[in-house]
């Protein structure tokens, strides 16, 4: 990575020890050390092809091991002890990364450049041999907090390669033309060098969507009933006949069942008939003039 130091500046032991990490890493990328952007002193300016990167980088007061902790609007911790960082009167450093985001941010909108989406960490530099963990926490959405140093610098690399998720858009052009806005074109190294790092020359194109031709739509000719018409008036028409169908089938068994409750009603009030003897009638005798018995 190209490193850049601003002419003047005093480097604390550990910002030498997070300048020493950063040109080991074979990792395309310019990093601006203690430059001042709108009249606030930042520790590092970084640009990677994917992005852009504020940091502010804090030592410690001495050697302290533990579980760190950073609470909004608290002392941060490490386990039970209150960290002892080596500017404890700078302020909170996450208030300080902002600033310093805000600051180069506005910069570069001044001078009608385009910055993009700015993140911004803390970099915390133990001494050798104290172990901190986690390495990298997280405060809010583009702001973490990171621990690195000489000899255990792997999280700080990781931060540096991929702090952006955004395609590659920083080209060498871009972070020369940044580096003016913001006051560093003395300090930014040239455009060869930028290249031979690894920046591109021109931004990748944007992969184009491909839009396949319309369907052609037939219109319905006026007067005339579309498929799906003539689909809705035949379904309209079936419904109609079941219902028909339906109705006459109910009619039927009533009419059935109120016949065969009228022949049993009839058969119940009939009495049985009786066989009887015929008789013969009885023809009249013939009677003859003075017939006693006629």
């Amino acid at each position: 990575m190209l490193v850049r130091i601003g002419p003047g500046a005093e480097l604390s032991g550990a910002e030498r020890e997070f300048v020493e990490c950063l040109r080991s890493y074979p990792t395309t990328g310019f990093a601006a050390i203690e430059i001042e952007a709108d009249s606030r002193r930042v520790d590092a300016v970084v640009w990677t092809p994917r992005g852009l990167t504020v940091l502010e980088v804090h030592g410690f007061r001495r050697k302290q091991s533990g579980i760190l902790s950073t609470p909004a609007g608290e002392p941060w911790k490490l386990s039970d002890a209150r960290v002892e960082l080596d500017d404890q009167d700078s302020g909170n450093p996450a208030d300080r990364v902002e600033h310093g985001i805000y600051a180069v941010k506005r910069m570069l909108e001044r001078a009608l450049r385009d910055p993009g989406h700015i993140s911004g960490a803390v970099v915390l530099v133990p001494f050798r041999g104290a172990v901190v963990r986690p390495a990298r926490t997280t405060l809010r959405p583009g702001l973490d907090v990171i621990v690195g140093n000489r000899v255990d610098a792997t999280e700080l690399r990781i931060y540096l390669e991929g702090f952006s998720a955004g395609p590659p858009n920083w080209t060498a052009d871009r972070v020369l033309s940044a580096c003016d806005a913001l006051g560093l074109a003395q300090l930014a190294p040239s455009r060869t060098e930028l290249l031979d790092a690894g920046f591109a020359e021109n931004a990748p194109e944007q992969a184009k969507t491909i839009a396949r031709k319309p369907k052609p739509r037939h219109e319905p000719t006026p007067g005339t009933a579309t498929k799906g018409q003539t689909y809705a008036g035949w379904s309209v028409v079936a419904i109609a006949m079941i219902g028909l169908l339906f109705v006459f089938a109910v009619i039927v068994t009533a009419l059935v069942r109120d016949s065969t409750r009228q022949d049993q009603e009839t058969g119940a009030a009939t009495p049985s008939e009786v066989p009887t003897s015929s008789s013969v009638p009885e023809r009249p005798s013939e009677c003859w003039p003075f017939q006693s018995d006629c």
